[in-house]
């Protein structure tokens, strides 16, 4: 027997606002539902995850889920929540967002199996492209009055904030184009609920008017909360901006350690919304963590599953291998098997060093305490060697008199000095 999709996402805490009926209707079996994403990019962040985690739910509990890339609305921009205009794409950039999306969101849905409830990829570019402006206006433009439009609180927001700017038509019609995508949906591939977040909730359910207007038969709207961090702060951004699914933008490491680093309370939340684990088990890991909240075990699962679903098993190894690099036991092996950009992600803020490539081989000595800094003296460098407390590329250096070649360089350009247990150093060769 499938499991309750409003029951299942109820107790995750996903859940923020659902039209009266919504319950009974997915009660009398399986149901088409889509999500709208914008194809302003070329790869999704984790702001996308809630709503995507709602679809693979859709799917998991039997029904069949449509992503709709907005193809012609990310051609306009959506003022919910926004405070200014956006830039419009070209068709050109919009074609290659709208590919890659695609294939991330393949990660998550199942687009290419026989399964009737198979995911599907719709462009409301396809239905929109040849849609007059004058067609438009007379078929769908007086079906909802301007007094319905004002009253969402997209607009208001916006109108109160932008008395000098204003919002202009083609963001206003905005709300227009959505609600004919749920439209045409409803009417061509029997689409009857629509999901997404809070802040759409305005734009979902002028879609619902809309197909009661025109067919006189109801629609469905579910939406999800805003995600924010426990401290208020927003989610899914660093000092270094957003994080982002694609491994070029956010390395895999970089993605693994923001899901290792969230607070308690946050992760008792992320755990439910952004893992497909079922409530035993997160019950459970919650318990065994409030036990022993030092040990972040919590923090680990939830890194673990999060990074396995977006990049895969393999790289979540990785990911894990680099975060000891600072403070596990870590090999050398392990360190030469970083690529360089989560070398430089791990070793991020670390002090760092230059020297010559034609200065090598140069002793030891004289290379941490005259080519750089990292000894203040020959004599410091000297004690520490013979204290057994130096290590260079995360191997122990006891020699004195051992040199320093080009052997010793990682990646091309790098040397990785340590003293003690958590003093790192980076002397880039060039």
């Amino acid at each position: 027997m499938s499991k309750n999709f409003v029951e299942e996402l109820r107790w995750r805490g996903m859940i923020h606002n659902i039209t009266p009926g919504t319950e009974e209707e997915l009660a009398k079996g399986p149901m088409s539902a889509y999500v709208g994403i914008d194809p302003t990019g070329d790869s999704l962040h984790i702001g996308h995850l809630v709503s995507i985690m709602i679809l693979k739910h859709f799917q998991a509990c039997g029904n069949k889920p449509y992503a709709l890339v907005g193809g012609a609305t990310g051609m306009i921009g959506d003022p919910s929540m926004k405070s200014q205009e956006r830039n419009l794409l070209d068709e050109q950039t919009l074609a290659h967002n709208v590919n890659c999306i695609k294939q991330q969101l393949g990660r998550f849905l199942d687009f290419e199996s026989d399964a009737p409830n198979k995911a599907e990829l719709v462009n409301n570019y396809d239905w929109m492209k040849d849609y007059t402006f004058i067609n438009f206006t007379r078929d769908i433009g007086k079906l909802i009055t301007v007094n319905y439009m004002m009253s969402k609180d997209s607009v208001k927001k916006r109108l109160s904030r932008d008395s000098s700017e204003g919002m202009s038509f083609t963001e206003f019609t905005y709300q227009l184009l959505q609600g004919y995508d749920f439209l045409y949906l409803y009417e061509h591939e029997g689409v009857k609920l629509q999901l997404g977040g809070a802040d759409q909730w305005g734009n979902i359910t002028t879609g619902t008017e809309l197909i009661r207007r025109t067919l006189g038969t109801d629609a469905y709207a579910l939406t999800c909360p805003l995600i924010t961090k426990a401290d208020g702060g927003k989610f899914g951004k660093t000092e270094k901006g957003n994080i982002w699914l694609d491994a070029e933008r956010t390395s895999p490491y970089q993605f693994y350690q923001f899901w290792l680093n969230v607070s308690d309370e946050d992760a008792e939340r992320y755990i439910k919304i952004f893992t497909m684990l079922d409530r035993e088990t997160i019950e459970s890991a919650i318990e065994e963590h409030r036990q022993d909240p030092g040990r972040r075990n919590l923090q680990k699962l939830l890194a673990q599953e999060v990074t396995i679903m977006v990049h895969g098993q393999q790289e979540y190894e990785k990911a894990v291998k680099a975060s000891q690099m600072l403070f596990g036991k870590a090999t050398a092996d392990d360190l030469r098997s970083l690529d360089e950009k989560t070398f430089l992600a791990v070793f991020d803020g670390v002090p760092t060093f230059e020297i010559s490539k034609d200065k090598l081989p140069v002793g030891i000595l004289d290379f941490l305490a005259v080519e750089s800094s990292i000894f203040p003296s020959k004599g410091e460098a000297r004690k520490m060697i013979q204290g057994n407390g130096f290590s260079l590329n995360k191997e122990k250096v006891t020699d004195i008199n051992r040199s320093i070649s080009e052997d010793d360089i990682i990646d091309g350009k790098y040397i990785l000095a340590q003293k003690g247990k958590k003093d790192y150093y980076i002397v880039i060769v060039k």
